[in-house]
């Protein structure tokens, strides 16, 4: 099972603010669900009320936007996996910021989600192409470390470990289990302390 992230294409939508936090991109009442089902409904719900159809969320020319750019600091707060999940249930599957929350990066990582980095200029000439025209194309290459929309192109940076495991498919460790479930049973079964019978039946 390979799950290979190299490069994200569609399209951008700007979200401008810095340390927004996961209360704001999924409220706490949203936590009772039992899946994450329905969530990409909630995505910052009280921002877009509070805003009456302004926000970038609700607004026409970013439906089925899927790249999303963010300033300093996005994804701080509790570190409620409910926020990734409902940025992904909108359709966000790549982000761009100045910086994001570890615990809210590790989540996206863990969902494969990208985050990538860009200093404060870069993102809002990004914010400011996509706002001018919604339709542009923009592409996010892990590859060589670039976003581009049409003839502008960005530098962009993520760690080298969790670049290279996105870059591979390994990010996923659920289906890294999965791919090589007859290698952990062998491996399970030379341990003293897992009951072989047990897991066997399993």
């Amino acid at each position: 099972m390979v799950s290979e992230v190299k490069t994200v294409s569609g399209r951008g939508i700007p979200l401008v603010g810095n340390d927004i936090d996961t209360d704001r991109i999924i409220p706490a009442r949203y936590l009772k669900a039992v899946t994450f089902d329905g969530l990409g409904e909630g995505a910052f719900i009280d921002d877009r009320t509070a805003l009456k159809g302004e926000h970038p969320f609700d607004q026409p020319q970013y439906q089925g936007a899927n790249i999303l750019i963010v300033n300093r600091n996005f994804g701080c707060g509790s570190s409620r996996e409910h926020a990734p999940q409902a940025i992904a249930k909108w359709g966000i599957q790549a982000l761009i910021g100045e910086s994001f929350a570890e615990i809210f990066f590790g989540n996206c990582v863990a969902m494969g989600i990208p985050c990538v980095t860009a200093d404060a200029v870069s993102v809002k000439q990004l914010q400011d192409l996509v706002a001018a025209n919604p339709q542009a194309a923009v592409t996010v290459n892990l590859e060589t470390l670039q976003v581009q929309i049409g003839d502008f192109t960005a530098s962009v940076a993520i760690g080298e470990g969790t670049r290279s495991t996105f870059i591979s498919g390994t990010w996923d460790a659920c289906g890294q289990l999965v791919a090589n479930a007859d290698q952990v049973r062998a491996t399970a079964a030379k341990l003293p302390y897992v009951g072989w019978s047990n897991l066997a039946a399993s």
